[in-house]
C-alpha cells in the first residue's frame, strides 16, 4: 500500500477524515483496510494522558467555578468569582465596561465568568432604571439556555428568567410577555425569541442596558444574531444615536465561521464581525498565555479507504433504488397536481438519503435507515415496496459482526465504518470508557447507534445518539438530551454519537475518547469540537493563532456602524405599534401564518411560489382558507420570494388577518370576550314571589281577597280529599286562571287543578282564625309540633314583612268549613270546646286534660306525652284497658298490663272505651316523581286509652287532614310558577308578545336534581342546538375574513358555559333556577316564624323582588338553564321568540342575510359531475360553485378552482397584475362550519317533535346517534360522494382505499349509530356538513330544503327501537349498576392505537383488546367485545 504522504503529493485525491482524540493510550498505528486503492490520512491524538492532567471536561457553564483554583484537580467550594478572576479575565472585563467587546478566548478559559462579572457591574443600572429594564443573555441553542441561566443564578443575586421555543413563546401576546418578564433582571434566551419580540414591538432595544452574545461567531449572513443587529441596533445607532442603546459583549472561541479560508481573508472577516457587532475584539497574544490554565492534547491520523467498493449486492441495491425513484416519480405525475412538487422533493430526498447511507455507511445502514423512517411515520414503505429485496433482507438480518472483512467485501459496511469499529474495539478494555463520536447527519447518528449496539464485543457498552430536529426522523427533546448527558456523566452511558448539537458550549462531562467521524465543516466547527474533544488536526492548528494575530493588528482601528442595513422598501412598519416585518422575516411570517390556517392529518397548508425568471416576477398562492389568496410582485430573482411575502404581509395586515403586532389573528374579536372565568359554584339570591309577601297585620285588614280553588282528583282514598281555597292579597295573573299539575307518591297520581273563583270578603277575626287553623294543622303535619304554633301566633300581627302570607281555607260540601276553622283555632282547654253543644247524649271520656265528649274526640289530633307521638282519632272500640292485647312477640296480655310493663303507666279508667287511632302522617315531597310501590305506607293503627291522650286539635275531618298533607308540595309549585311568571315579565315587553305557559318556563328552570315529573334536559338539548345554529349563521355572515378554525373558536367562546353563566348573572336570572330537591321540612309555614327564624326571613332586593337568602348552584347548571329557556321559547313560540330571548339577555347576535351574489368565471362542471351529484342530493343548485366548494378539500391547490369547504369569505384580485387575465371574484365560504350548525339543529328539532314523549336521555341518544362524523362519513360513502371529493392527498386516497378494500362493505345499511362509519376518514363527514351548508345558502336559508336532501342521504333514520347505545356508555352504566370496576389501557404499535378493556366482576375478569385507526375507535370496539362476553356469560 502506498504511503499517505505520496498520495498527498499527487494532489488529486478525494479525502475524508476520521478524527479521534484519546486520553491515556499510545498513539495508534495508521489503519489500512484491505483493498484500498485510494486512501487518506486521518488524525488521532492519544499521547497526552488527560486522566492525570484534567479530571473533568472544562465546559462553559463550569468556567466560573473552574477558576476557583489554579489546579483544576482540587475540589473546593465555589468562591466569589470576582476575587478569583485571572489576569486576562480582568482585562477583558475592563474592556467590556469601557465599550462593546468581543472576548475571543479558548473554550475553558472562562469567558462565561467575564459575562457574570459584567452582569454584576450592570446590576445597579438595571435596578435603578424605570421598568422594564433587563439584561439579555443570548445563546445559540436551547440546551444552553438552562446551562447559562444556572451559572448566572449561582454567581449573582440577579433574578434570572429563561425562555425557549418549547415554552410556547411564539404564541404569547404582549401582556403575557410583560407578565413573564415582570421582576426579572436577566433574560436568558435564544436569539430568535429576542428578534421576534423586537419585530413585534413587545420589547424595545432601549429597555436592554446589556446584551450578551454567547458564541457570537454565529452573527453572519441572515442569522438571528446578524438580523437583530442589522434590523434594530444599527438603524437606531444611525438614526437616533442619543437614544439608549445596549452595551454589547460577545464571547467566542473562534471569530470566523467559514471553511477553506485563506490567511489574507482572516482580517477582512474579523473586521466585518467587529463592524456588525460595533465592538472590538479582546484576545491574548498567543496560546501559550493560556497554557497554564488550559491543558491541550495532541492529534493523530488514521487512514481508511474512501473508495466505493463495487459488489454485486451494492450494485443491485443502487439499481433498485434508482428504479424505485423513477417509478414513484412517474406515479406521482399521474396522481397528484400542484402539491406534487413537495412530494417529488420528498421522494428525491429519501432516495438521496438511502444512497448516502449505502455509499458512506453500507447496505446494512441503508436498511436500518428505512426501518427508522418507517417507525417515524415517514412514507418510505411504499418507496421500498412492501419489503426490501429478499437478498438484502436476508443478509442484513443475518448480519454477523465478527467477520468485518467479509461484511466489507459484501458492501454491508464501508471502510469508514469498518475503521470506526476496529478503533472502538481496541478501546473496549479501557477502564471507565466515555467516548463521543461526532457526525454531521442525524441519520448517521441513529444508524451508527443501532449498528454498534449489535456488535457482541461492545455489548457491555451503553450507546446513545444525540441529534436535533430533523423532518421525518426521531426528534429528541431538550429533556432527553439532558438525560443522556447526565447518564454520560454518571457512567451509565459509555458512548454518545452526536451531531453538532454537542459542539457549542454544552456542558458535557469528562470523556477520554472523542472521535470526529465526519470532517469539520468550518474552522469554528473544528475549534468547538476541539474544545470538547481537546484535539486538533494539522489543517486547523494554525487558525486560532492567525485570528489572534489579525485581531491584534486591528485593535487600533475603531469599528464602524453599518449604513443602510434596513433600506426603505425592505420593511413594513405598523405605525400604531412599531411592529416591523422585513424582507428577511417576511417568508417565515408567511409560513407561520399558513401554519395557523385550518388543516387536518391529510393536508398542511403551505404557500406556493410561481417564479417567472424571464419577467422577474413571482406569484404567491396562499392556501384556499386564507383571506388573501394571490399576491404578485416583481423584483430581483434572488430576493423575489422575500419581496412577494413582504407584500403579502402588508395585505394580510390591511384586512386584519395579521394583528398590529404582525402575528396571525389567533384571538376572537374583543366583543366576544374569550376569557370569562366563573367559579364552579356560585352564590345567588333565592327569589320568593312578591304575591305571597306581606305584613300579616296589613293582610288581615285588607277585607277583600282573591281566591283560587285547589281541587285534588284521582286520590287513592275511598273518598276524594276536600277542596281548599287559597286566598291571596292580589290577582296572580292569567297563568293561574286555570292550571293543573300532578302529585306523586300515591296510587297512580293526584291531579291538582287550580281555578280562579273570584274575590271574597273576610273580616280580621276570620283571617286570624284561619291563620290559627292553617298554622296548627300544618305545623302538626310537617314538624309534629304544636307548642311552636301557640308561641308564634302571639307576636304574628306585630311582625314586619314576611314570606308566606296567604290563607288556606278547607271546603266541605262546596262551602268554607268555618265551623272546623273556629273550633280547631280555639284553645282546647276552654270549657266550651270540651264537648259539642249539638250533642244530645253527653258521654264524656276522661283525657289527660280532663273530660271530652266523643263528638269532640272524633277526628281530633291527640298526643301521648309518654312517647311524644301524635295520633289521629278515627273512632271508638268495644275494648277497654282490661281487654287482651296480642303483642308482636306472641304474648297475650291486657292493655293495662302492657302499658305497665312497657311504659310504667298505671291505667285507672277501666270502663272507658279505647280510642281507634293512627299515627299522624308526616308530609312528604309529592312533587318527586316515583312509583307507588316505592312508597311503603302502613296504617299505623293503634288502640289508645283516653286517659293517656292530650287533645291538640279538634275536630279535623279526615279528608281535610289528607288534603293538607299535599299543601306544602302544592304551594311550592305555585310559588315556582309565580316566579316563572315574574321571569317572563322581567325579560321585557318584546317577550310579552309570545304565548309562553308558566309551566314551560318552570320546566326549563327545573334541574334533574329536583327529581320531578319534568326537568330541563330535553329543552336544554333543543336550546343547545338552536344556540349553536343561530351563533353559527351569525358568525359566518359577520366575520367574512375568518376561517373555519377561528369561527369555531369564536362560537365556542360565545356559547361557552362561562359566557352563558355570565349572561344569567348579569340579567339576575340565577335566583329563578331550582337546583335542589324540594324539602317540606324547610318549607315556610304561613303564619309560623319570627324575626330570628332564618327560614322566615325575607330580604328586599328591590321594590318588587324578594329573597329568602342565598343559594349555591353550579355554574354549569346555570348555563344549562339558559339553554333550556331557549328551548322553551323555541318549542312554545318558535324561532323568533328564541332569538329575541337571546337578544333580551344582551347577546349581540344578528340574523344576517347570507351573501348570495357570487360572480364566478369558471365552470364547475369541468371539475365535478354536476348532474350526477344533483340527482344524488335531490336538489338543483342555482349556484354550482357552492357544490364545487363543498367538495373541495384543502389539499386541492389548483389555481382557478373555488375555495375549500374550510375556506374564507373573500374577494380575490379581479385581474392578474401583469397579464390582465381575469381571475374572477370568489366569494369563499366556510361551509363545513355552517353545515355543522344547521344539521345539528334540524336533527335535534326533528327528534324533539317526532318523539315528544321520550325521556331526555333518549332524546340525547337519538341526537348523538345521528349527528356525528362517523354517521355522516358512512352516508357519504353509501351515496358515492367519496368519488367526487377533489383532493391532492395521497394519504387520504390510501386511507379510503385501504378501508374499502379491507372491509368490502356494500354500505347499504343504516348510517346511524357509532359503528357503521367507524374508521372512515373525518373528511368524508366534513363533506356532508359542507354540502348541507351549501344547500342552506343556495336555498336562501330554507332549512326544510336542507332537511329533505340530508334525510335522503341519511335514511333510514334512527328510532327509539333501532337505537344502539355507544358500547362505552353502555358498559359504564352496566358496571355502575352492579358495582363492577372497568378500566381501559392504551398502547401503540407502529403508531396504531390498541385499547385493552377490562372489567372486574365478582370472581370473573372480562378482558378484550381491539385496534382502531383512532384511540376512541379502539376503545369502542374493545368495550363492545367485553359487553358481548358478559352478556354471553349471563345468557342474555
Amino acid at each position: 500500500m502506498p504511503s499517505a504522504h505520496v498520495h498527498e503529493r499527487a494532489g488529486d485525491l478525494l479525502r475524508r477524515r476520521l478524527q479521534t482524540c484519546a486520553a491515556g493510550e499510545e498513539e495508534a498505528p495508521a489503519l489500512s483496510p484491505p483493498h484500498s486503492p485510494r486512501s487518506r490520512r486521518r488524525t488521532l491524538t492519544p499521547p497526552l494522558n488527560l486522566d492525570a492532567a484534567m479530571p473533568h471536561f472544562a465546559a462553559a457553564a463550569a468556567t466560573a467555578t473552574e477558576a476557583a483554583a489554579p489546579d483544576a484537580s482540587e475540589a473546593e467550594p465555589p468562591c466569589d468569582p470576582e476575587t478569583l478572576a485571572r489576569w486576562y479575565q480582568q482585562e477583558a472585563l475592563e474592556r467590556a465596561l469601557a465599550g462593546n467587546t468581543l472576548a475571543f478566548l479558548e473554550t475553558g478559559s472562562g469567558k462565561t465568568l467575564i459575562a457574570v462579572l459584567l452582569l454584576r457591574a450592570y446590576a445597579h443600572r438595571i435596578r435603578s432604571t424605570q421598568p422594564p429594564s433587563f439584561a439579555v443573555f443570548l445563546v445559540p441553542t436551547v440546551v444552553l439556555v438552562g446551562q447559562q441561566a444556572r451559572v448566572v443564578q449561582a454567581h449573582t443575586d440577579l433574578r434570572v428568567a429563561q425562555f425557549y421555543g418549547a415554552m410556547g413563546v411564539d404564541f404569547w401576546d404582549r401582556d403575557t410577555w410583560r407578565a413573564r418578564v415582570d421582576g426579572a433582571e436577566v433574560l436568558v434566551m435564544t436569539p430568535q425569541i429576542l428578534l421576534d419580540n423586537l419585530r413585534r414591538s413587545y420589547f424595545r432595544l432601549g429597555d436592554i442596558p446589556l446584551l450578551i452574545f454567547d458564541e457570537c461567531h454565529n452573527a453572519v449572513g441572515d442569522s438571528p444574531y446578524a438580523s437583530l443587529l442589522k434590523e434594530f441596533y444599527h438603524p437606531q445607532l444611525n438614526s437616533r444615536p442619543s437614544d439608549p442603546i445596549p452595551r454589547i459583549f460577545g464571547m467566542t472561541a473562534s471569530l470566523i465561521n467559514s471553511k477553506g479560508l485563506q490567511r489574507a481573508k482572516y482580517s477582512e472577516k474579523i473586521s466585518e464581525l467587529e463592524n456588525l457587532m460595533h465592538a472590538k475584539v479582546y484576545t491574548v497574544d498567543s496560546e501559550s498565555a493560556l497554557s497554564q490554565y488550559i491543558p491541550f492534547a495532541e492529534t493523530n491520523t488514521v487512514e481508511y479507504n474512501d473508495s466505493i467498493i463495487t459488489s454485486v449486492l451494492y450494485s443491485h441495491i443502487v439499481h433498485c433504488l434508482n428504479k424505485l425513484e423513477t417509478k414513484h416519480l412517474e406515479i406521482l405525475k399521474g396522481k397528484l397536481h400542484v402539491s406534487s412538487l413537495e412530494h417529488e422533493k420528498r421522494i428525491k430526498r429519501l432516495s438521496a438519503m438511502f444512497l448516502y447511507c449505502i455509499s458512506d455507511l453500507g447496505v446494512w445502514s441503508a436498511a436500518k435507515a428505512a426501518e427508522v423512517l418507517l417507525s417515524c411515520k415517514e412514507s418510505c414503505l411504499s418507496f421500498w415496496g412492501e419489503q426490501l429485496d429478499e437478498k438484502v433482507e436476508r443478509l442484513v438480518r443475518n448480519y454477523i459482526e465478527d467477520d468485518f472483512a467479509a461484511d466489507l467485501q459484501d458492501g454491508l459496511l464501508t471502510s469508514k465504518v469498518h475503521v470506526l469499529i476496529e478503533y472502538l474495539l481496541k478501546s473496549r478494555d479501557k477502564k471507565d470508557l466515555r467516548c463521543i463520536v461526532f457526525v454531521n447527519r442525524v441519520i448517521t447518528s441513529i444508524v451508527l447507534e443501532s449498528l454498534l449496539s449489535t456488535i457482541n464485543p461492545m455489548s457491555g457498552w451503553s450507546i446513545r445518539h444525540m441529534a436535533g430536529k430533523n423532518s421525518g426522523l426521531n426528534h429528541q427533546s431538550r429533556n432527553a438530551h439532558m438525560e443522556i448527558i447526565d447518564s454520560f456523566r454518571e457512567g451509565k452511558v459509555n458512548l454518545i454519537i452526536a451531531t453538532q448539537i454537542l459542539e457549542e458550549g454544552l456542558d458535557v462531562p469528562s470523556c477520554n475518547l472523542v472521535i470526529r467521524f465526519d470532517p469539520s465543516a468550518t474552522v469554528c466547527s473544528f475549534i468547538q469540537g476541539d474544545a470538547n474533544a481537546l484535539s486538533k488536526t494539522q489543517e486547523f492548528l494554525a487558525s486560532g493563532q492567525i485570528m489572534r494575530e489579525e485581531s491584534l493588528k486591528l485593535a487600533s482601528i475603531n469599528s464602524q456602524p453599518l449604513p443602510n442595513t434596513l433600506c426603505k422598501g425592505e420593511c413594513y412598519v405598523v405605525q400604531s405599534t412599531g411592529a416591523v416585518v422585513t424582507l428577511n422575516s417576511s417568508v417565515p411570517l408567511i409560513y407561520f401564518f399558513c401554519s395557523k390556517l385550518p388543516s387536518d392529518e391529510y393536508f398542511k397548508p403551505l404557500p406556493i411560489f410561481k417564479i417567472d425568471k424571464a419577467l422577474g416576477a413571482c406569484t404567491l398562492h396562499l392556501p384556499k382558507s386564507s383571506p388573501v389568496q394571490i399576491v404578485y410582485a416583481e423584483g430581483e430573482i434572488p430576493v423575489i420570494k422575500k419581496v412577494v411575502c413582504l407584500k403579502a404581509c402588508q395585505e394580510l395586515h390591511a384586512i386584519g388577518a395579521l394583528t398590529d403586532h404582525l402575528l396571525p389573528e389567533l384571538s376572537v374579536p374583543c366583543e366576544d370576550e374569550p376569557d370569562i372565568v366563573v367559579d364552579k359554584y356560585m352564590e345567588h339570591p333565592d327569589y320568593f314571589p312578591e304575591q305571597l309577601v306581606d305584613n300579616w297585620l296589613s293582610f288581615s285588614r285588607l277585607g277583600l281577597y282573591h281566591c283560587y280553588k285547589i281541587s285534588l282528583e284521582g286520590c287513592c282514598e275511598t273518598t276524594s280529599p276536600d277542596e281548599i281555597v287559597l286566598a291571596v292579597k292580589c290577582d296572580m295573573g292569567s297563568d293561574f286562571l286555570s292550571n293543573s299539575f300532578k302529585l306523586w307518591g300515591v296510587k297512580d297520581y293526584v291531579n291538582v287543578t287550580m281555578r280562579y273563583v273570584g274575590i271574597i270578603h273576610l273580616n280580621q277575626e276570620q283571617v286570624i282564625a284561619a291563620i290559627r287553623f292553617q298554622t296548627k294543622i300544618l305545623s302538626l303535619l310537617i314538624r309534629n309540633d304544636h307548642l311552636e304554633v301557640e308561641d308564634s301566633i302571639k307576636d304574628l300581627l306585630g311582625m314586619q314583612v314576611c314570606p308566606g302570607v296567604y290563607l288556606l281555607l278547607p271546603i266541605v260540601s262546596g262551602k268554607i268549613d268555618w265551623c272546623s276553622i273556629y273550633l280547631s283555632a280555639s284553645p282546647i282547654l276552654e270549657k266550651g270546646t270540651r264537648h259539642c253543644h249539638s250533642c244530645k247524649d253527653i258521654d264524656l271520656l276522661q283525657t289527660k286534660d280532663g273530660p271530652f265528649c266523643q263528638c269532640t274526640l272524633q277526628n281530633s289530633i291527640v298526643c301521648t306525652p309518654h312517647n311524644g307521638t301524635f295520633y289521629v282519632v278515627s273512632g271508638f272500640l268495644d275494648l277497654n284497658v282490661n281487654s287482651l292485647l296480642h303483642r308482636s312477640d306472641g304474648s297475650v296480655v291486657s292493655y293495662k298490663d302492657h302499658f305497665k310493663d312497657r311504659h310504667g303507666l298505671n291505667l285507672t279508667c277501666e270502663d272507658l272505651p279505647l280510642l281507634a287511632a293512627s299515627k299522624l302522617v308526616k308530609v312528604q315531597n309529592f312533587l318527586q316523581k316515583r312509583n307507588y310501590n316505592e312508597v311503603k305506607e302502613s296504617t299505623n293503627a293503634v288502640e289508645l286509652p283516653p286517659e293517656l291522650c292530650r287533645v291538640v286539635m279538634s275536630p279535623v275531618s279526615a279528608n281535610t287532614l289528607r288534603s293538607f298533607t299535599f299543601i306544602p308540595s302544592i304551594m311550592y309549585r305555585i310559588q315556582c310558577l309565580l316566579l316563572s311568571v315574574k321571569l317572563k315579565i322581567q325579560l321585557g315587553p318584546r317577550m310579552q308578545q309570545f304565548e309562553m305557559p308558566a309551566l314551560k318556563i318552570l320546566e326549563a328552570l327545573t334541574t334533574k336534581k329536583c327529581h320531578e315529573e319534568f326537568n330541563q334536559e330535553s329543552l336544554e338539548t333543543l336550546g343547545d342546538s338552536f344556540l349553536k345554529y343561530i351563533t353559527t349563521q351569525h358568525l359566518f355572515s359577520k366575520y367574512k375574513h375568518q376561517h373555519e378554525g377561528m369561527l369555531t373558536k369564536m362560537k365556542k367562546n360565545l356559547i361557552s358555559n362561562a359566557a352563558l353563566c355570565q349572561l344569567a348573572c348579569s340579567n339576575n336570572l340565577v335566583g329563578y333556577i331550582r337546583g335542589e330537591i324540594f324539602n317540606p321540612e324547610t318549607w315556610i309555614i304561613p303564619g309560623v316564624g319570627n324575626d330570628t327564624d332564618d327560614c322566615s326571613k325575607i330580604f328586599i332586593l328591590s321594590p318588587n323582588m324578594y329573597s329568602l337568602g342565598n343559594l349555591s348552584i353550579k355554574s354549569k347548571r346555570i348555563a344549562d338553564s339558559i339553554e333550556a329557556l331557549i328551548g322553551a321559547y323555541l318549542s312554545a313560540s318558535g324561532e323568533l321568540a328564541a332569538y329575541l330571548f337571546l337578544k333580551s339577555l344582551g347577546m349581540d347576535i344578528v340574523l344576517h342575510e347570507m351573501p348570495v351574489e357570487r360572480k364566478i368565471t369558471f365552470k364547475s362542471e369541468e371539475f365535478i359531475n354536476l348532474r350526477s351529484l344533483e340527482l344524488t342530493l335531490d336538489y338543483r343548485f342555482k349556484d354550482h360553485s357552492l357544490l364545487l366548494e363543498a367538495l373541495t378539500h384543502g389539499s386541492y391547490q389548483i389555481a382557478g378552482t373555488t375555495a375549500c369547504y374550510q375556506g374564507l369569505c373573500h374577494k380575490a384580485p379581479a385581474f392578474h397584475p401583469v397579464s390582465g387575465t381575469r381571475w374572477g371574484f370568489l366569494l369563499l365560504h366556510r361551509l363545513e362550519f355552517l353545515g355543522d350548525g344547521v344539521l345539528d339543529y334540524i336533527f335535534t328539532y326533528y327528534f324533539y317533535r317526532e318523539y315528544c314523549e321520550c325521556t331526555p336521555q333518549l332524546l340525547s341518544d337519538l341526537r348523538s346517534a345521528s349527528v356525528n362524523n362517523s354517521c355522516y362519513a358512512h352516508a357519504a360513502v353509501k351515496a358515492g360522494l367519496h368519488k367526487h371529493i377533489l383532493h391532492s392527498s395521497s394519504a387520504l386516497h390510501k386511507r379510503m382505499v385501504d378501508y374499502l378494500d379491507k372491509f368490502e362493505q356494500s354500505f347499504s345499511g343504516p348510517s346511524h349509530g357509532w359503528e357503521p362509519g367507524i374508521g372512515l376518514p373525518k373528511v368524508l363527514g366534513d363533506v356532508i356538513e359542507s354540502i348541507a351548508g351549501a344547500i342552506y345558502i343556495d336555498s336562501s336559508h330554507d332549512k326544510d330544503v336542507v332537511w329533505r336532501s340530508m334525510k335522503r342521504l341519511l335514511e333510514p333514520l334512527v328510532t327509539p327501537d333501532t337505537l344502539v347505545v355507544d358500547p362505552v356508555t353502555e358498559l359504564q352504566e352496566l358496571c355502575a349498576r352492579k358495582a363492577y370496576r372497568v378500566e381501559y389501557a392504551v398502547t401503540h404499535e407502529n403508531s396504531v392505537p390498541s385499547v385493552v378493556a377490562e372489567v372486574q366482576t365478582k370472581g370473573t375478569t372480562y378482558k378484550a383488546t381491539r385496534t382502531g385507526l383512532t384511540k376512541l375507535d379502539a376503545k369502542k370496539l374493545a368495550a363492545k367485545a367485553v359487553l358481548q362476553d358478559m352478556k354471553s356469560a349471563d345468557g342474555t
